[in-house]
């Protein structure tokens, strides 16, 4: 009988490489689709006709029970994998949003959690949660780490990360009191082609892509700048594909544990800039500092990066670096992605 998994959050960007990638593997693959009212379906568009998908939301128990009742229904393999990827996923916007937010990233996860106990289920379901880096907060500096693993310092600096971290806990809770087959992947920040327009990555390359598409000596003239929040962040960026395969690596173990996904590499925000220019050719030189601080083409006083300070978070975040030795020792994962090779097919390909 053919595997079966259910994907919550399948029409984000994981939830579409998750998919194919279980395809590959024979899986009879359901989704979880929230209800809009256009589709919302294009990153998985291309295998729509062969999943099921079911409507339903994180903050509503009973369409969760529901789905999980039909897949019994159809396909009573076991185990049935289930990975929670559905998140209200935008940090800054979790500021605006603090109770959907936490409806959703938090007491959404302990629905899941909730109706698998509701259905009797807890041996034969494997449960993965999507955790974030982004519950680490500021320990790099409290806590004098360089790198950030499976047993550093959590302390979140944002309603997304707060959120997440009390679903982080449920689950530990739940595989230790209900002995359910319950995972945390603690994913450092991860992108690609299909990543939303308004992530930081993606708003990068698209100015990058568009600017690209333009004749070389037009391409300058009536620009509007491109616009970002601090550029002396650093993140540890990754490619959602690697990270969707450590995903899978995880559920595929005897015994579930928590385990971080990082490449282990450190780039500022402005790095990330210039890496992504480069890329069609072009350099630029950085002048002022704080608000203040402009990105101009090299050699001119064309303005092509400004600080704006409606991107900045009410609290931030500053450097976030993972330490994923115990993925790489236990699962024999590590990221197949260069940082630059990320960068160009963003680019250079539309998904």
């Amino acid at each position: 009988m053919s595997k079966c998994a259910l994907i919550l959050g399948i029409t984000g960007m994981d939830g579409s490489y998750l998919s194919e990638l279980l395809l590959e593997n024979q899986y009879k693959v359901f989704g979880m689709l929230r209800r809009s009212s256009s589709f919302n379906t294009s990153r998985i568009d291309q295998i729509r006709d062969k999943i099921s998908l079911h409507y339903g939301d994180l903050t509503d128990l009973n369409s969760i029970v529901n789905i999980l009742k039909s897949i019994l229904s159809h396909s009573p393999s076991f185990p049935i994998e289930i990975y929670n990827l559905a998140a209200q996923s935008h940090v800054q916007v979790s500021f605006q949003i603090e109770n959907y937010t936490t409806n959703c990233d938090a007491i959404g996860t302990l629905n899941v959690l909730q109706a698998i106990k509701i259905l009797d289920l807890n041996d034969k379901v494997k449960l993965y949660q999507a955790s974030t880096s982004e519950m680490y907060g500021n320990s790099i500096h409290s806590d004098t780490e360089a790198m950030l693993s499976e047993t550093s310092k959590m302390e979140p600096v944002s309603p997304y990360a707060i959120s997440k971290l009390y679903s982080y806990y449920m689950m530990k809770y739940y595989r230790e009191a209900y002995k359910i087959f319950a995972v945390n992947g603690i994913l450092f920040n991860h992108t690609s082609p299909r990543r939303g327009d308004n992530f930081v990555c993606k708003k990068i390359t698209n100015y990058v892509k568009k600017l690209d598409k333009k004749a070389l000596m037009t391409r300058f003239i009536n620009l509007e700048p491109l616009r970002l929040g601090n550029l002396n962040s650093t993140r540890d960026f990754g490619h959602a594909r690697d990270y969707v395969r450590g995903m899978y690596k995880m559920m595929q173990q005897s015994t579930p544990d928590d385990y971080v996904l990082a490449t282990g590499r450190s780039v500022s925000i402005r790095e990330f800039v210039e890496k992504a220019f480069s890329m069609i050719g072009v350099d630029l030189v950085w002048f002022g500092e704080g608000k203040e601080e402009k990105g101009y083409l090299l050699g001119t006083d064309t303005v092509v990066v400004e600080v704006d300070e409606k991107y900045y978070r009410p609290y931030e975040l500053r450097d976030l670096l993972g330490d994923s030795s115990k993925a790489r020792r236990v699962l024999d994962w590590k990221p197949k992605y260069e940082l630059e090779e990320l960068i160009k097919e963003m680019i250079t390909k539309d998904n």
